[in-house]
Parts: structure tokens; C-alpha cells; sequence
């Protein structure tokens, strides 16, 4: 088996790995993201934001789509604070707003955190 990886151990995949995946655009690539991801894997928020931002700017995917993906390798993949990322998915696919601003609101409205920013836009949404 090519890769870094060890059978035993649940690794943290990157975005090259998750994007493999869900785009399977590379079929040898596609192939070991999906044989890593079904031994056990987890990821961390600031991968899914790379994700979600390439998908974006690279691919041209709509928000709906994005979402759909998202929520595709959320169901696979372990992740701690998953219902923030799902919420922020929500969002995202909801509205204008960048998706890190999405993670933001998220954590304001699920853990009522207090958020400072000066974006005027980001303040209308957390209100």
C-alpha cells in the first residue's frame, strides 16, 4: 500500500486527500483517499475550510453543491465539533458569506459565543 499511513492508527487526512475523493479525478489517488477514509480517518475545521474554498475558487462549484459535499465527507470522516461544521455548511449555502464567517456565526448560535469582529456584514448576521 502506497501512502504514509498506518493500518492501525485513525490519521488526519488533509484537503488533497478529501478533494481526491469526493472529485475522483484521479483514479489511483481517488482509489487510496477511499481505502484510508473507510480504515478510519478524521480531519480538523481548517481542512474543511480549504475544501470548501476550492471547491469555490478552483472548481467553480455553486454553494448547494459545496454543501452537498461537505456533508457527504462529514459522514465519513471524524470530526470533532461536527455540528458546528454542519451548521456553518448551512449557512453557507444559505447566504453570501465567506465560510469561515459561517464557522463564526455557527459557534454563535450553538454555543452562544461571543464574537468581535469588524465586519458589517458578519455583525448583521450575528445579531
Amino acid at each position: 500500500m502506497k501512502g504514509r499511513w498506518q493500518k492501525s492508527m485513525k490519521c488526519i487526512i488533509d484537503a488533497n486527500v478529501i478533494l481526491r475523493y469526493l472529485l475522483d479525478d484521479n483514479e489511483d489517488m481517488a482509489e487510496e483517499a477511499a481505502q484510508v477514509i473507510q480504515k478510519g480517518a478524521r480531519t480538523l475545521p481548517e481542512v474543511i475550510a480549504e475544501v470548501v474554498y476550492v471547491l469555490e475558487k478552483v472548481y467553480q462549484a455553486s454553494r448547494e453543491d459545496i454543501a452537498t459535499y461537505i456533508r457527504e465527507i462529514l459522514d465519513e470522516v471524524e470530526l470533532e465539533r461536527r455540528d458546528i461544521l454542519l451548521l456553518a455548511v448551512k449557512i453557507f449555502s444559505e447566504t453570501r458569506l465567506d465560510f469561515v464567517d459561517c464557522i463564526l456565526i455557527a459557534y454563535h448560535q450553538i454555543d452562544d459565543s461571543s464574537i468581535f469582529t469588524f465586519d458589517k456584514n458578519l455583525n448583521r448576521h450575528l445579531q
